[in-house]
């Protein structure tokens, strides 16, 4: 893994669960961690529920916006991380993939997109654990 790995979240419309995870992944890692996200088949805007979920916890990603998944933006990420897309995101060699069973947010409430919202604050944090456990630790040196 590079010094600062970077990471794709791909979901079929890129305006709930991967934009959420974004947003949780910028938040909670910092410039520690590059952040993707990408849809097979993207949304007109984020899902209103979503962007008051994450309002909720202090997270802005209203100003996200859906993006395509291409080729591309797979090969220059570490890992990918599909929430729900199946086979709609390439395979490449080399790459770290994980596949995300998350209850999709589409057409539901604030109150029912809450639960997703903290699985995958759950998962981010797992994540950054498992990219960053090779960081050196800020612990004195005593002697």
């Amino acid at each position: 893994m590079p010094a600062r790995p970077s990471v794709l979240f791909v979901c079929v419309h890129n305006a709930g669960r991967s934009q959420m995870a974004a947003g949780w992944l910028r938040e909670l890692a910092g410039d520690r961690i590059e952040v993707r996200s990408a849809g097979s088949a993207p949304a007109d805007s984020i899902n209103p529920a979503a962007v008051e979920a994450m309002a909720e916890v202090g997270i802005e990603i209203s100003h996200q916006k859906p993006k395509v998944l291409t080729p591309e933006s797979v090969q220059a990420s570490d890992v990918v991380i599909t929430m729900g897309c199946g086979d709609a995101c390439p395979y490449y060699t080399g790459k770290r993939y994980e596949d995300w069973k998350l209850e999709d947010p589409a057409g539901k409430g604030v109150a029912e997109v809450r639960p997703v919202r903290d699985e995958i604050r759950t998962r981010i944090e797992e994540l950054i654990g498992s990219l960053l456990s090779r960081e050196p630790l800020d612990i004195p040196v005593q002697g």
